[in-house]
């Protein structure tokens, strides 16, 4: 069985999947994730010729949506937004 999110699925076996005994797997794990990544099939690792995990790529992301522009048109202008807030007397570094 394999852990997936809370849901128990059955590993599967499939025909032609590669199988790693899972020491070997310790020593190239990056190197069997670089294969899995460039070669899109999955590995079985196993302990004592049972499966303990699968190796599989990651599926597809979705692209996402250009942020840029999302709040265009979601403001208004209230008021005058060039003259400063408080009077030019009140700045402390207009005071001489």
């Amino acid at each position: 069985m394999v852990f997936d999110y809370g849901i128990l699925h059955p590993v599967r076996r499939c025909i032609g999947m590669e199988e790693i005994a899972i020491s070997k797997f310790k020593a190239t794990c990056l190197a069997v994730l670089e294969r899995v990544r460039r070669t899109r099939k999955p590995i079985l690792v196993t302990r004592f010729g049972e499966p303990v995990a699968e190796v599989v790529p990651p599926s597809a992301l979705p692209r996402p949506e250009d942020w840029l522009g999302v709040m265009k048109s979601s403001g208004r202008i209230k008021g005058d937004i060039i003259s400063p807030v408080v009077d030019q007397r009140e700045w402390e570094a207009m005071r001489s």
